[in-house]
């Protein structure tokens, strides 16, 4: 197959390039960044008629002057109106949106702002459960985005957040903090616990001015600033404050890989956070690492990855299953609207599956290198809510080839869609424009794959494994740890230890409606481009 997979990385590698001019609306001659006059006629709406979305592409009420990073050349930003701009997203939405056909269409000139425009532009359905269909629409300023998703640059704290209890008395955890940040050389670590923040009490103040003063500070951006955390150290509780901005971070998406010696054989950890191009060069580090060490079992710790890039998705999955069982099968299968059954209607090509990839690709290894492969026929997979997107599709695409996949942790997130990244006038947008299923052609885990059985359930969403919750009083990695150390129980004994509910539990109802208002919540800074299922 590597004379087949040669073939496969290259058509992939094209595909990464038409995607980024396609998101960039193509490019004039590098070094010019003077705007032109656009050509168009003049701006009409009529309900039910689209034009095609490039009509209004890159007219831009703000053109963007200077280079492209991702193409080298100027952009195509020319001079035009914010009602250019939406009335893109409406041609744009119409044509590639999954459920386009669940879309009031409205007027775009009685819509205020793009942004404002652009929320109006998915289904307001909600699913049995409570959910919304669409939780997975969003923006990102664009060269935040490129940076974020190319070298994994983010500004923060370092630090990823969990609100435990988000009414008084309110208790935040530390979650994870990043290598390297301010707040990990300044000795913050998981399991610490937030009591203040700039003097106003995290866990009672419930005042507006409190609030928002918390607010504020968890999610400040700007460098310049600086706010005084009084942490209480985990373990021994004792208190003490740490002054933090926000820097210029490096995300490390494969921060903790590791042996773990047992009676019956080494098994490997691998702690996998951002499927961001630079995780595949460390990924392809890690397999090696853990087949050198002849690991028996592999621990996949997909607890906070929200997914990012699909490619790598397969990629690790083949690593992990080995060739025999994945050499010629889909990892992915992707399944666009009703008006694009035969061909992907972004890149133009035929719409064939992914298949499980066998060879670097060249996000941030040499391309064409075949894989390592650890040849396993059982993973396990410690999950959480913030499990999602091409991270469920690991789960989907091992399943589908008849890897077990053993789930410890709590419910993912439930996200079988995708889509491609569009750029327009300086802002990416997100939409959902494809769902995927797995080998099988399985799909249906919108309400997150599962130990626990929840009425109406998919059975293909349910798995064999135990709920056991986040343990803040150890590191990641740790065999003492509890999610760790209820994968090797399973391992041992198949079985669940005391108190963890397993898959045998009785069926319920799974519980997303909201809890009863008993103050104000904080709003916790989230990361949106992190929790995606993006094809390249």
């Amino acid at each position: 197959m590597g004379e087949a997979m040669s073939g496969m990385s290259c058509r992939l590698l094209a595909t990464a390039a038409m995607i980024l001019l396609t998101a960039c609306g193509g490019g004039g001659d590098a070094g010019s960044s003077a705007p032109t006059t656009p050509t168009t006629p003049a701006i009409s709406y009529t309900p039910g008629v689209f034009r095609a979305a490039s009509t209004y592409a890159s007219q831009c009420q703000a053109p963007r002057p200077g280079i492209n990073p991702e193409t080298g050349r100027s952009y195509p930003d020319r001079q035009g109106s914010s009602l250019a701009e939406k009335h893109f997203l409406r041609s744009w939405t119409n044509n590639l949106y999954l459920w386009y056909d669940e879309v009031v269409d409205r007027d775009p000139a009685l819509i205020a702002g793009v942004l404002d425009y652009f929320n109006t532009q998915k289904t307001t359905a909600v699913l049995l459960n409570g959910r919304a269909k669409d939780e997975y629409h969003f923006t990102y300023d664009t060269a935040e985005y490129y940076a974020l998703s190319q070298s994994g640059v983010s500004v923060g704290y370092g630090i990823s957040w969990d609100a435990v209890r988000n009414f008084p008395p309110r208790k935040l955890v530390v979650q994870h903090v990043e290598a390297g940040s301010q707040a990990a050389l300044a000795g913050v670590t998981r399991g610490a616990e937030v009591l203040s923040i700039d003097g106003v009490d995290l866990v009672n103040d419930n005042t507006q001015s409190g609030i928002e003063a918390l607010n504020r500070a968890l999610s400040e951006s700007r460098m310049e600033v600086s706010h005084a955390f009084v942490f209480a150290d985990r373990g021994t509780g004792a208190q003490r404050t740490v002054t933090l901005a926000p820097a210029a971070i490096t995300l490390n998406p494969v921060p903790v890989v590791r042996a773990h010696p047992t009676a019956s054989g080494a098994v490997g950890y691998l702690l996998f956070t951002d499927h961001i191009a630079t995780s595949e060069a460390k990924l392809v580090d890690a397999v090696k690492q853990l087949k050198a060490a002849n690991v028996q079992d592999l621990v996949l710790d997909l607890r906070y990855n929200g997914g990012g890039r699909l490619l790598i998705a397969s990629q690790l999955a083949h690593m992990i299953a080995g060739s025999a069982r994945t050499s010629g099968k889909t990892f992915e299968r992707l399944i666009f609207n009703s008006k694009h059954t035969v061909t992907d209607p972004v890149t133009g090509d035929r719409l064939e599956p992914m298949p499980f990839v066998d060879q670097t690709v060249g996000f941030s290894a040499m391309p064409g290198q075949l894989l390592p492969t650890l040849n396993l026929s059982r993973v396990y997979v410690l999950t959480t809510e913030r499990t999602c997107s091409a991270s469920e599709s690991i789960i989907n695409g091992l399943r589908g080839v008849g890897v077990e996949v053993i789930q410890i942790g709590g419910d993912t997130c439930g996200k079988p869609y995708g889509f491609y990244p569009q750029d327009n006038c300086g802002t990416t947008y997100f939409a959902v424009q494809f769902k995927g299923v797995n080998e099988l052609g399985f799909g249906d885990y919108a309400a997150g794959f599962s130990v626990a059985s929840y009425s109406g359930q998919p059975a293909g969403a349910l798995l064999r494994g135990c709920q056991v919750a986040d343990d803040y009083s150890r590191d990641l990695g740790d065999p003492g740890e509890q999610m760790f150390m209820q994968a090797l129980e399973w391992r041992a004994n198949a079985t669940c230890s005391p108190g963890m509910s397993s898959a045998d539990a009785a069926p319920r109802v799974k519980p997303f409606a909201a809890s009863q208002a008993e103050g104000t919540p904080l709003s916790l800074p989230t990361e949106p481009w992190r929790n995606n299922r993006i094809y390249h």
